[in-house]
């Protein structure tokens, strides 16, 4: 499937919560979101033939769940799944709902994320830092004390500022940057300037993350609603056309040849591109999945915007930052925007393509989007813009 042949759009998106707050479950906020995407593409719920849920890897309750259908009031689906890639499902169904189009099974699917983990009363690593399990390989991490995606991030981006002579300067250089963003998004939850001194005055959580290294989880839902192209058009909404898409899953990183630094990204990267018949001299904005700062430039090196070690000072230099080369993260991304997963990336993707973000409107003709899972075990990304017939296709060089 290329550009050119593109056939899926996103055309609704809708949201609720987006709060540090107390809310309602992840179940209600997912129902209000779904009704918001359905109103915002002027679509009836009668023409809804598929629902894709994705669930957070660290909910305390079990819903929402395939009963969501009910709930929200659809009927007679021909599409219904529960997907779970941890922080790569946002994307990947996204991306079934686009093969599920091109197949002929469904015109217009809704997929769903939502999370409520933030509970009075409990602390944010309480949610996000729980043992998931104490047997098999799963289980070596907490028997040796490595609990909680800070402490195994943190030992990743320390071989890599080794390796690369990486600098805690580099590291704030990515949290500044998302937080002059967020000052132009008014639904992000940390607006307040931010300066390098106070980024280095903040405290430590796991070294070398600062507070401002890590993301800002939310209550709340996204939902979006993936289209047949052919019928894009007609709806409320501009249509935001799937170039191209991909997937890359390392598998167990500690093999002979295989470093521990690799990511699934660069295989998933040149997949969509090659689908797209695009360049990544051809990418104007990436959003990518951020919840430490070390993602932003693992994955600037890793789709090729970057040599090895390069990422830090071209983001210290401004180039992701407001007026710079490659807007990166426009909506604040999860350090200063929102941490609502895979989604987070989603919905400023969006927005950017839709021509519709206000202040921080960017160059849009292809936007990235990127998902990553686990400690880098799952990736996935979209090449999504405006043009229904892409850009024309690039020679390769």
């Amino acid at each position: 499937m290329s550009a050119r042949g593109t056939h899926a759009a996103i055309t609704g998106l809708g949201h609720a919560g987006l709060t540090r707050k107390a809310t309602p479950g992840a179940g209600v906020l997912a129902t209000e979101a779904i009704r918001s995407a359905i109103s915002d593409a002027g679509l009836k719920f009668e023409d809804i033939d598929g629902l894709l849920v994705a669930r957070s890897g660290g909910a305390f309750e079990k819903e929402p769940d395939l009963d969501l259908q009910k709930v929200v009031g659809l009927r007679d689906l021909r599409l219904l799944q529960l997907l779970h890639c941890e922080g790569a499902s946002a994307i990947q169904m996204v991306q079934t709902a686009a093969m599920a189009i091109a197949m002929g099974m469904v015109r217009h699917v809704v997929c769903v994320f939502a999370d409520a983990a933030l509970q009075p009363g409990k602390r944010t690593s309480e949610s996000f830092g729980r043992i998931i399990s104490v047997q098999g390989l799963r289980g070596l991490r907490y028997s040796s004390g490595l609990i909680g995606g800070v402490a195994s991030h943190a030992m990743i981006a320390q071989r890599y500022m080794k390796q690369y002579q990486v600098t805690s300067e580099h590291l704030g250089a990515v949290a500044i940057s998302n937080r002059r963003w967020a000052q132009l998004n008014p639904d992000a939850v940390l607006r307040k300037p931010l300066t390098m001194e106070e980024y280095l005055a903040s405290r430590l959580i796991v070294e070398p993350f600062r507070l401002f290294d890590c993301a800002m989880p939310v209550n709340g839902a996204i939902a979006v609603i993936v289209s047949a192209a052919d019928q894009a058009a007609d709806l409320r909404q501009p249509p935001v056309y799937i170039y191209g898409m991909g997937q890359g899953h390392r598998g167990y990183p500690n093999q002979a040849g295989y470093p521990e630094l690799s990511t699934g990204a660069t295989l998933c990267g040149e997949m969509a591109l090659q689908m797209a018949g695009l360049r990544v001299a051809d990418i104007n904005q990436a959003q990518i999945y951020d919840a430490f700062t070390f993602n932003t430039l693992l994955m600037l090196e890793a789709y090729g915007f970057c040599e090895p070690g390069q990422a830090g000072p071209f983001v210290l230099g401004g180039a992701t930052a407001p007026g710079g080369s490659l807007p990166t993260n426009t909506g604040g991304g999860h350090l200063s925007g929102f941490y609502l997963q895979g989604m987070t990336p989603v919905a400023e993707a969006i927005v950017q393509a839709r021509g519709q973000a206000g202040e921080r409107q960017s160059r849009n003709d292809v936007v990235l989007a990127t998902n990553e899972g686990g400690q880098f075990d799952y990736h996935a990304c979209l090449l999504v813009g405006p043009h229904k017939n892409g850009l024309p296709a690039r020679a390769p060089v």
